[in-house]
């Protein structure tokens, strides 16, 4: 009867271990043939997006875009969306329109394509009449591709006519080789109306990336400020006033690249996002004439182990630590101040911002000055570890965060990813 008994078990035992073995068998298939459709057919393998605030949820609210790069509303139910591939969406009520509003002809090698988008309203004043017209002027960044061969980074304005963008005016030209990469893209129209924008610095070594003997100043790891009607220098540009002189254009420089550039609605300062090489991503305050110090200093220049003194110092310039620094970079992206008390109070007036290669968003409470962030489990300002990260993380699941806006009518976060096709929207839950 023993014998019997243990056979049996033994049988018994047998089989479960077959079955065992054919449901690691499948799943490991199943991981396999995911991993395979992704790595051949570039499908996204999308994560449940998720913030740490149970009080508000995240839901998609419009589906089907091909890599989305930057977005922006034209009114309360408008908003346009920039594909890398040269292509503007129009998402109407919430529902993305079937044919885009403009094309235009792009190189998308590496981090070149179409990239940034700004909107502005302008009063045209008819005498004749008792109402005045508004028209609606749409910046666009790209690199451009032409028939000569000739690539540029190029920044246009063109004219919402309610149903497409038409009248293209070029308002600067900008270098976009050696690249393909560091090509910046990110535009605003700022607190005191000018049209900014930022480019990387292409790969380049010259003066502007704080080498003293390089080339001299080329349009490169800048953040420009120009006039939105016609592309001309401001005349207060902190470092000339002589149109002639390409430094006339600039509002800071040293920059190696950033996806991230806004102001804030208090204090009307501006800010960046910039990304380091194998280190130090930055959050900094960026006030007119600023050194961002690449490529002597990424970081604080109490750890770079170099001095203000071995920088490019032009006349009317200075650095600045950055606000906040993450040692192993996660690929900062863009940078949002939420002008809005609809997630709630503690939110108003606050900073999130993206990144590219963990699908993190970012939550910050500033200081009473503005000037810096509330950070207690920063006590340095550099996020060099598991636990000072997961501190700062406000939510996950959203791919590479492109873009963060704050919807001006419903002051919900809307949230761009680039891997998943998708605006995401923060509300109330």
């Amino acid at each position: 009867m023993d014998i019997i008994r243990l056979q049996k078990f033994t049988n018994k035992n047998n089989h479960s271990l077959v079955i065992e073995k054919m449901q690691i068998f499948i799943l490991s298939f199943v991981i396999l043939f995911v991993v395979g459709l992704y790595t051949y057919y570039q499908i996204p393998i999308v994560f449940a997006q998720s913030v740490n605030d149970q009080n508000l949820n995240v839901e998609p609210f419009v589906e089907g875009l091909n890599s989305p790069t930057s977005m922006a509303f034209l009114d309360s139910n408008n908003i346009l969306v920039l594909e890398k591939n040269g292509q503007v969406r129009l998402v109407s009520n919430g529902q993305l329109q079937s044919q885009p509003v403009l094309e235009v002809s792009v190189d998308t090698q590496s981090e070149r394509g179409l990239l940034g988008i700004a909107v502005q309203e302008s009063i045209n004043t008819n005498h004749n009449s008792i109402q005045n017209d508004t028209t609606k002027n749409v910046f666009l960044y790209y690199t451009e591709a032409r028939e000569d061969g000739e690539l540029k980074n190029r920044v246009y304005k063109y004219t919402w006519n309610g149903q497409a963008l038409e009248n293209p005016t070029l308002l600067l030209d900008l270098p976009a080789i050696p690249g393909p990469n560091h090509d910046g893209g990110k535009l605003m129209i700022g607190p005191d109306n000018y049209l900014y924008g930022v480019i990387g610095d292409l790969n380049h070594d010259g003066m502007l990336q704080n080498f003293p003997d390089g080339p001299t100043p080329d349009d490169t790891g800048i953040i420009f400020r120009i006039n939105p009607i016609d592309g001309t220098p401001v005349p207060d540009n902190p470092f000339s006033t002589d149109p002639n002189d390409p430094s006339s254009k600039y509002f800071a420089y040293g920059i190696r690249n950033s996806f991230g550039l806004t102001y804030d609605p208090v204090s009307k300062s501006i800010w960046d996002t910039e990304n380091g090489p194998a280190s130090n991503d930055e959050i900094n305050i960026v006030a007119p004439g600023f050194n961002s110090g690449w490529q002597t200093i990424m970081g604080p220049i109490s750890s770079s182990g170099n001095s203000e003194n071995e920088l490019v110092n032009f006349a009317g310039s200075h650095y600045a630590d950055p606000v906040l620094t993450w040692l192993d970079p996660p690929a900062l992206t863009d940078i949002e101040f939420l002008n809005s008390s609809s997630l709630g109070e503690t939110y108003t007036n606050n900073v999130f911002v993206g990144d590219n290669n963990n699908g993190n968003l970012y939550y910050f409470e500033l200081n009473p000055e503005r000037t810096g962030f509330v950070v207690d489990g920063v006590s340095d300002l550099v996020v060099d570890n598991e636990e000072e990260l997961s501190s700062i993380v406000f939510g996950n699941g959203f791919g590479s965060i492109t873009d963060l806006v704050t919807g001006p009518s419903d002051g919900y976060l809307y949230v761009l990813s680039h891997d998943n096709g998708i605006i995401y929207r923060i509300t109330p839950a």
